[in-house]
């Protein structure tokens, strides 16, 4: 069923552009409105798949009535009288800008349009909603600090950097948990491709790597601005987990 509103000041076309849908259109729900002002007040409960709105109205034009929407959720037809705003309509991406009086063929042409159109993104909507469902979900990493368990998801973990019998672990958030435990023993709970120790005192989060600067081992710049040194012996095998060509 597509839901249909149509706002229209002129009630006599708004009448005859309601008889023409009903007669020569199928599977539609049809609310009219004759004031923009109310449109506004009442768009997001009415929550159409198709506007028709035309652009001369004395309250308001149909450009300032979508001006004045917080969202829009819905295809858009414009009707006039006139033809000189044909620009401006299409920069609105509007489907069609119908001239009155509506031809009957190019009505249903344009109805037929904006519901392939619909159906096309509802596709590509369900497929994105089923895709994302069948992401595994990831367990949290839960770490003791502070008299306290932080339960922490991988992708806000930066780096974590080893400091004698403490570790610290660096967050997206700037926000920064020291661990009284050395970074061999916290690294057990990250145990995730994403994470590979680089050197004795920085175990790192690929997907946070900015930058790779060259040098012995090298050196990491990550995407809160600090660096994590690169031991000779691991060079290589980074280059390779990150598919640098150096």
């Amino acid at each position: 069923m597509l839901k249909i509103l149509i706002i229209d000041d002129e009630i006599d076309a708004l009448e005859v552009l309601e008889w023409k849908l009903k007669t020569y259109v199928s599977d539609i729900e049809i609310t009219i409105c004759s004031s923009p002002k109310k449109a506004l007040e009442s768009i997001e409960v009415i929550s159409p798949d198709l506007v028709f709105l035309d652009v001369h109205m004395p309250e308001m034009t149909g450009f300032r009535f979508l001006e004045k929407l917080s969202t829009r959720n819905f295809e858009l037809i414009f009707t006039t009288a006139f033809d000189e705003f044909a620009l401006q309509a299409f920069k609105e991406d509007a489907i069609a800008y119908l001239l009155k009086p509506i031809d009957k063929t190019e009505l249903i042409l344009t109805v037929d349009k904006a519901r392939k159109k619909l159906n096309r993104e509802n596709l590509a909507l369900k497929i994105d909603t089923l895709l994302y469902s069948m992401k595994p979900s990831l367990p949290k990493i839960n770490i003791y600090a502070d008299g306290k368990i932080y339960l922490l998801d991988a992708i806000d973990v930066i780096m974590l950097q080893s400091d004698k019998s403490y570790t610290t672990i660096y967050l997206v958030s700037n926000k920064k948990i020291i661990v009284s435990k050395t970074l061999k023993e916290v690294e057990k709970k990250f145990k995730l491709s994403s994470f590979y120790r680089v050197h004795n005192s920085y175990l790192v989060n690929l997907d946070h790597v900015k930058e790779y600067i060259k040098r012995d081992g090298g050196d990491l710049i990550l995407t809160n601005g600090l660096t994590a040194s690169v031991s000779r012996k691991k060079k290589n095998e980074l280059i390779e987990k990150l598919k640098l060509n150096v």
